[in-house]
């Protein structure tokens, strides 16, 4: 949590009749403004009418903070105008930090009646942030029990639902034994928990707490917030916990934020859409233009009113004040990278677990710190947020999309500065893939899918193959190749993750890697074919598009050089409904792909092959010789095809090429065995006219039989010169090898 050093001068409550009383306008900009300036500068009709409503609030406050005797509702006019005028600004404009303290204060005293502090504890909308004094004081009500359970629990919700946009903690910390004390009730108990697990730090998990939270277990039952306490305990003190919890963070507390939620969401657009002027951020001061929804608020570290006077009082002082050893270090003075090195023992994050995200000198801390409490508390706002703000599920939320495709964005950044998924955002995917339209944050949602952490094969299947095969095959065709796409991106982030794991690993630990290299090896091995699947049915689909191919065959460039570039022991060839339509296609693209495909899968085969034999690696997986068998049967019809030509009599794979001449004959095709060779080939037809036209070019019959002897090595090079490397590569790798097997009259190309 954020710590702040409090101001000389405590901040006092609200004096109503002060001549320098702080303008409602005052509060979105960040400071007071005079009377009588207010009056100069503000003379439109809105303007006037906010002046009215802060003079009713004045009175309001006022009226309130007399209050002695239980005063009826219905009864009194009074309290019924001055109710009504707090509720319509707060709803409106949102409360000034000053009015916390008068109006909790009243709520929680028991004067009035529980109708009337329901309605008050409901309106308590800040405009800017909430005085840690004035929820202080509040809490001391609940010592003397002077107003009921259901205002107490009314109020632990509006603490948790506020705690974001609350200036300091210091003093709530100290607290943390006296709301421990209220796990007893039973109907408090869900949201005492609730609020414990934002106060928890080391220093609080004590032997005591936690037999009394496992005695509330045994005598509850397994609570989802009762875990919860415990799990963040077990991260602390892991010594002290020794019982078996989830593994995976969950969903563990109930949403409280429901009578605010709406109204801050509301106070934020009508602020927005009244100023003359870009306001600050809802919990920030002299920041960009203010967002509408609540996450959006937590994406900028807060800077109380306080604080503020402390940072221009620092401004004065030494620099070395700054970094005094004995105090923590306020996060928002953090702006360099030096400063981070300098202070990285002293930081404690913001409350606003959101303004992390944004801030890269924070985001290197939880790369260096690896606090597991600081992760646990950012997977869990960013599950709830997830949870709240989906579009798709949650029916009022479809106004904000754009917003919410902001937030997605931010998240996927963020996981890419970390190198790493956040299992909030996998299980969020989990979710609400079944839900999802394929359309709503389209690109957003698929760039998350890239972050996916590593998990077994049978719970990705069901939550993330399933949903994305049926909005695979009823969707367009550029959803089709955004998916390979995304699916390229999470099989890369799951080979280096393996590169990583083995780089840290020392050499006494390598024989623990067995377990995880084998559980990568399969889960790997199932997302490959499972592309391979989906590919093969999108080709027929979508009758072998150049655009769906490139993207098919961009995925495998990255299968083929598993074993070499990312040191995992597997190579899994395309299928044949894959592999086929490459070799046939009419676009040189798509063919000169395949060739540099088939050089590197030869390339990582040849290299296991000498390790096998060398037995120089200690853990060696041996590919399976069905692999070696597809390789070889795959190598035979590219080079039929391309050289040879006897792809229709030597192709042995099964689902290949290979047919009777008598049936050949019936297609009426002359030189049917010459149609697939490098000069007549559909992809390199275009290549042979331009060759002719250049080796003669006053021959206009285009003789594609002149292209032979010396003439074919020309139109090598021509090929060469023409930027088609891939094919390169594979005629010198494969071609010379199949020449020399031809010669040796043995069948086929063994690596």
């Amino acid at each position: 949590m954020q710590r702040r050093r409090t101001s000389k001068t405590p901040k006092q409550p609200l004096k109503v009749h002060h001549k320098n009383q702080t303008d409602l306008s005052a509060w979105q900009k960040g400071g007071r403004i005079d009377p009588e300036k207010s009056v100069q500068n503000h003379q439109s009709p809105n303007n006037q009418k906010n002046g009215s409503k802060q003079g009713s609030l004045e009175q309001a406050l006022s009226y309130f903070e007399k209050v002695q005797d239980r005063v009826s509702l219905k009864k009194d006019s009074a309290l019924q105008k001055h109710l009504t005028a707090v509720e319509s600004i707060a709803l409106q404009r949102g409360l000034p930090p000053e009015a916390f303290a008068v109006l909790l204060n009243v709520a929680l005293s028991g004067k009035l009646a529980d109708t009337v502090n329901t309605r008050l504890l409901k309106s308590l909308v800040p405009a800017s942030v909430i005085p840690e004094t004035s929820v202080v004081s509040s809490v001391s009500w609940l010592c003397v029990g002077k107003c009921s359970g259901n205002v107490q629990l009314l109020f632990l919700r509006w603490l948790i639902t506020m705690f974001d946009f609350i200036d300091h903690k210091e003093q709530l910390y100290a607290l943390y034994g006296f709301f421990f004390s209220f796990l007893q009730d039973e109907k408090m108990c869900p949201y005492v928990c609730h609020l414990l697990y934002l106060l928890t730090r080391k220093e609080n998990v004590k032997p005591f707490r936690i037999r009394r939270l496992l005695d509330l277990q045994a005598k509850m039952g397994m609570q989802s917030h009762l875990q919860a306490l415990l799990s963040l305990y077990k991260l602390f003190c892991p010594e002290l916990v020794t019982i078996t919890l989830p593994g995976k963070v969950k969903t563990y507390f109930k949403n409280s934020e429901g009578p605010w939620k709406a109204a801050i969401n509301a106070v934020r657009q009508r602020n927005q859409q009244n100023s003359p002027v870009p306001q600050p951020l809802f919990l920030g001061t002299a920041q960009p233009q203010s967002r509408k929804r609540k996450w959006n608020t937590q994406l900028i570290i807060p800077v109380s009113s306080t604080n503020k006077n402390n940072l221009e009082e620092d401004k004065e002082k030494n620099h070395v004040d700054l970094y005094r050893m004995n105090e923590s270090f306020p996060v928002e003075q953090l702006q360099t990278f030096s400063q981070l090195l300098q202070n990285i023992h002293r930081l404690e994050f913001p409350s606003q677990m959101g303004s992390v995200l944004i801030n890269p000198l924070l985001l290197h801390y939880v790369n260096c710190i690896k606090d597991e409490s600081i992760f646990l508390r950012l997977y869990y706002w960013m599950g709830q947020t997830l949870q709240e703000e989906c579009t798709w599920c949650v029916a009022d939320n479809n106004q904000y999309e754009e917003e919410f495709k902001d937030f997605l964005e931010t998240v996927y950044k963020t996981e890419c500065f970390l190198q790493e998924g956040f299992s909030s955002c996998e299980e969020f995917l989990y979710k609400t893939l079944p839900l999802w339209d394929g359309f709503c944050c389209r690109s957003q949602i698929l760039r998350l899918v890239t972050w996916i952490p590593l998990s077994s094969f049978s719970e990705i299947k069901s939550h993330l193959y399933d949903p994305l095969a049926q909005l695979f095959f009823t969707s367009s065709l550029y959803f089709k190749c955004s998916v390979l796409e995304s699916l390229k991106e999470l099989l890369r982030n799951w080979l280096n993750w393996h590169v990583v794991i083995l780089d840290s690993e020392s050499g006494s630990q390598v024989h623990s890697l067995n377990t995880t290299l084998s559980g990568l090896v399969n889960t790997v091995a199932e997302l490959i074919h499972f592309v391979g699947w989906i590919s093969t049915v999108a080709l027929r689909l979508e009758n072998n598009p150049t655009f769906l191919l490139y993207f098919i065959l961009d995925f495998y460039e990255t299968v083929c050089d598993m074993y070499l570039r990312y040191n995992l022991p597997l190579l899994i060839m395309p299928p044949a409904g894959v592999f086929y339509p490459a070799l046939l296609s009419m676009d040189s693209v798509s063919l000169n792909q395949l060739c540099y495909i088939m050089y590197r899968y030869r390339t990582n085969l040849v290299a296991a092959k000498e390790n096998e034999l060398s037995k120089r690696k200690i853990l060696q997986f041996k590919f399976s010789t069905q692999t070696y068998r597809e390789y070889n049967q795959y190598v035979i019809a590219m080079v039929g095809c391309l050289w040879t030509s006897s792809v229709f009599q030597k192709d042995v794979h099964p689902r290949g090429l290979c047919m009777d001449d008598e049936l050949l004959k019936k297609t009426a095709v002359q030189e049917f065995k010459t149609s697939f060779n490098i000069v007549y080939h559909p992809a390199m037809m275009g290549y042979a006219v331009l060759f002719l036209q250049q080796a003669w070019p006053d021959d206009t019959t285009f003789n594609f039989s002149l292209i032979k002897g010396k003439k074919w090595n020309w139109y090598l090079e021509y090929l060469y010169a023409q930027g088609l490397k891939g094919l390169k590569v594979f005629i010198e790798s494969s071609i010379n090898r199949v020449s020399q097997a031809s010669h040796n009259k043995a069948g086929n190309v063994e690596v």
